[in-house]
Formats: structure tokens, sequence, C-alpha cells
């Protein structure tokens, strides 16, 4: 009995496998959807038009024209039919998932750490192999301003600078928009950003967005073979800033929005405003700002990706990395060898994984206090 007989045990046993129409029941009216519109993007009856997005939500454009193949059901990264196979495959081990090692490190390039948000090791990492042509490019996310972010495809170094950090650098400031939510629409980017003629490319991206990835690649839907890497980041949830929720983050943060020039989070929010002061704000108080599905995601360490980042457990200008995959761990090693990254030595790493780990727990712990509640903040202001 193998995992594949498993798979095909969820794809083709007694069970009808679920649709659309049972994704909208179980994931959308329920609150639960985050809006990555995987399922729309890679929808098996696309060019027949069965599905569209209605006010940043999937729904069927024309039912009649549904194939009926649960692609969209198996993939959205809040079902978990598929979840015990891809751990079985992975060699998951609880509660963060397999590393084989840990390090806090940094760019060696100034361009880069003068931008980064931690220690710009996810840009000098993709920058080494894009320079080794061991990817044609990588998908990424580019800040519009501390709280908007865009998904976008970079092919060379001067394109990971401009998307390196969380954009207070990028032209445009603080636009008047109606919404703003720092989720970047990966998946979307997959089909509308990335060249038809990639064969490798690095994707960086959420638990939830890596999660949808991995489970295309099991199921092989194109255009997951062309993702060779994976780089997730560390994750408490990302934010929505929708009408007087705007309103609110100042009254709670004291800080007015257009004086932010950078947020970070470790173990509480850190702003930095541009007069180069930096704010803490305690976690609990962001709740009412996280988007309604992030509140139901117990990944907090990626555990899915090849290489899991972020502040946490790191000093300022340096990044906790976690890495998952051997064969990431060459990529790795060759980067610092050849200067694009430089590591420190750790005495706690101990203390660093149980941060991971308690975060990972508050995360779960969160989750199941909001699970069968009827989300009310889903109707934004």
């Amino acid at each position: 009995y193998t995992l594949e007989d498993e798979l095909k045990k969820v794809l083709y046993g007694e069970e009808k496998v679920k649709t659309f129409k049972d994704l909208k029941e179980e994931v959308i009216e329920t609150g639960k959807c985050g809006s990555c519109l995987g399922c729309v993007t890679f929808c098996s009856a696309g060019q027949l038009n069965a599905l569209t997005v209605r006010e940043d939500t999937p729904d069927f454009l024309d039912e009649d024209k549904c194939l009926e193949c649960g692609i969209c059901y198996l993939i959205c990264p809040n079902i978990n039919l598929l979840d015990s196979i891809q751990r079985k495959q992975m060699g998951w081990i609880p509660p963060i998932g397999t590393y084989i090692y840990l390090s806090s490190s940094r760019s060696e390039n100034d361009k880069v750490r003068a931008l980064a948000t931690d220690g710009g090791v996810v840009t000098s990492l993709l920058h080494h192999m894009l320079d080794h042509h061991i990817i044609d490019g990588a998908l990424v996310s580019k800040g519009l301003n501390p709280f908007s972010r865009e998904p976008f495809f970079a092919t060379t170094f001067e394109d990971l600078l401009s998307a390196t950090g969380f954009g207070a650098h990028v032209s445009g400031g603080m636009k008047e928009l109606e919404r703003y939510s720092t989720y970047p629409r990966t998946l979307v980017g997959l089909r509308s950003s990335v060249p038809s003629d990639m064969t490798r490319i690095a994707v960086v991206g959420t638990p939830c967005q890596i999660n949808t990835i991995r489970k295309m690649q099991l199921l092989k839907i194109i255009p997951a073979h062309i993702i060779k890497y994976t780089i997730g980041l560390f994750c408490i949830g990302t934010f929505s800033f929708y009408g007087k929720k705007r309103e609110s983050l100042e009254e709670t943060t004291g800080i007015p929005l257009q004086e932010i020039a950078k947020m970070n989070i470790k173990e509480d929010l850190r702003i930095t405003t541009k007069d180069g002061e930096t704010h803490r704000i305690p976690l609990e108080k962001l709740e009412r700002f996280l988007r309604p599905p992030c509140r139901y995601c117990t990944d907090f360490s990626n555990e899915f990706a090849d290489i899991s980042v972020g502040g946490l457990g790191s000093p300022d200008g340096y990044t906790t990395v976690l890495l998952r995959e051997p064969s990431f761990k060459k990529i790795y090693d060759n980067a610092i060898r050849e200067g694009y990254l430089a590591e420190r030595d750790i005495k706690n790493a101990g203390n660093i994984i149980r941060k991971i780990i308690d975060l990972t727990e508050y995360k779960k712990k969160k989750s199941q206090a909001y699970d069968g509640e009827a989300d009310e903040t889903n109707s934004e202001e």
C-alpha cells in the first residue's frame, strides 16, 4: 500500500469527489475563504468560464459549465483531504514539520540590507540562484505601500531589489484605496505573471499558498511542474484594513498611516516610522485586523516549504532560516561560501525553536477558538 494508492482512494474512492458547490458551502459561505483565487485560477473549466470573482470572492458564473472534477475543492488550503498524504510524502514531524538545519543569517549586499525587512536572506538567496542559472525566475510579491502587495515575477537582481522589503520605498506612497491588504495573490501570479517559456521557478509565499502549491504538485496540475523550489515565510497572519479598520489601526497604534515606513512581525508587530523610530504592538491588539480566513490557519512556520524564513528569533538585521529540503541546503551553503549570505553564531538554537513552536501553538489555539463559530467580521465595515 503506497501513497499513490492512498491518493487514488481519495480521488477515485467510493465517495464522489466534492465540487465547487461544496467548496462554496464549506469554505466561502462560512467565512474561511482567503480569496487566494486558486480555485478560479486553476479551474479545469477555465476556458468555459464556469467560475468568476465577485467582490473579491470566487463564485459560479455558469454552474452548468462546471466539469465537477473536484480540483478546486482539493487544492483549497482550507480543505484537508490531502493533508495526511502530503505529510507522509514529506516525512512531516510535529509540531513544526521536518527541518535539517537552523540558521540565523543576512545578506552581504549593502543595497539588499538597506531595503530588507529583516536580513534580506530571501533576496540574496534568489540572487545567487539566478546568477547560477538554478532558476529562470522567482515569483515574489512587490509592495505598493506598507499595506498592499501584488505578485511579481523577478528575473534579474534589479527586479528582486524592487520587491525587497515591505514596500515603503516603492514610488506612489500611500494611496487612497478603499481596500488595503498585506496578502499578495501569489497563486494568481502563477497564471498572469510567469512567462510561458519558464521551466524552473522559485515561489515565495505564505503557508496557505505553499500548501496549495504542494497539493497542485501532488495532483500534477499545470503549472505546478515548473515550481522547483518553495521559500516559505513565517506567518502569524495577513491583515486587512478596510473602511473604518484603517482609522481603528491608527487609534490602536497611535501612528498616522502616512507616517509608517515599514512593518515587521516577530514576537509582536514592529512599526518603523519615517523618522526611524520603532514602535512595538502586542499581537493580541491586532486580532481585529486579521483577514478572517487567517483566524483558522494553524501553520506559522510554513511546514511544507523547502526552506522557511522570518525574523522571529534573530536580532534586527538578521533572518531566521529553517532548511527543510536537503537539496536546498546545498544551494544555501554555496550562497554562503560565495559571499551572497553570511551566518552568525547561534548559541540559543533551542530558544529559537521554542519561539517558533510557541507561535505555532498560539495560532492553533486561536483557530480552535474561532472554528465552528459564525465569523461576524467577514462582512467588513
